[in-house]
C-alpha cells in the first residue's frame, strides 16, 4: 500500500510496472472507516488517497517497487503535499503488512538518505497498514480514461513517461 499525492498518478505508474497484477486507488491510514472522496479531500479523516498495489514477487520485489516508487511516482521530502496538492491526505507514506515489508522500507529510505539521494530529507511515513477503503469507481483508473485532463497531462503523464526512460526494463 502506498500514498504519495493524488492517488490517480500513483496507480498510472504501477498499471504499467511488470510484475504489477492490479492498482487499486483508495483510502488507507485513518481513523473513519468507508470513508468517501469528499470526506478525504477535507483532510479530516486522517486518511491519505492512497493505492492498493498487488504484484506477482517472482516477476518484481519489493525494493524494486519501492525504487520506482522514490524515483518518478512520488517526492518523498515533500511534506503532506505532492505538486499543487496539499494537505495529509496527499502524504508520503508506505504501509507495510508484515515485519518483512516495514524492515524492507524502513532500509531502502536509509539507504537513499545516508547515499543524499535527495537534497531533503526523506519524509515519507514508514507505517503498519490498517485498512484499505476503495475509492470511488469514477477514480479508478482516472488517468488512462483521461490523458487530456490538464492535471493529468501535466503531473501524471510525465511521471509514466520517467518510468518508461528510467526503468526500461521495469515498463510495459
Amino acid at each position: 500500500m502506498l500514498a504519495g499525492g493524488c492517488f490517480w498518478g500513483i496507480q498510472a505508474v504501477f498499471q504499467h510496472v511488470k510484475g504489477v497484477t492490479s492498482a487499486t486507488s483508495g483510502y488507507s491510514g485513518g481513523t473513519v472507516k468507508n470513508p468517501d472522496y469528499e470526506q478525504v479531500s477535507g483532510g479530516e479523516t486522517g486518511h491519505a488517497e492512497s493505492v492498493q498495489i498487488i504484484y506477482d514477487p517472482s516477476q518484481i520485489t519489493l525494493g524494486q517497487l519501492l525504487k520506482v516508487f522514490f524515483s518518478v511516482a512520488t517526492d518523498p521530502t515533500e511534506l503532506n503535499r505532492q505538486g499543487p496538492d496539499s494537505g495529509t491526505q496527499y502524504r508520503s507514506a508506505i504501509f507495510f503488512s508484515t515485519p518483512d515489508q516495514q524492515r524492507i522500507a524502513q532500509a531502502y529510505v536509509q539507504q537513499l538518505d545516508q547515499a543524499k539521494v535527495f537534497s531533503s530529507p526523506i519524509v515519507t511515513q514508514i507505517t503498519p497498514f490498517k485498512a484499505f477503503y476503495r475509492a470511488e469507481d469514477y477514480h479508478q483508473n482516472y488517468a488512462t480514461l483521461h490523458p487530456d485532463n490538464p492535471y493529468i497531462a501535466t503531473f501524471d503523464l510525465p511521471k509514466i513517461e520517467h518510468l518508461q526512460q528510467q526503468f526500461p526494463n521495469l515498463y510495459h
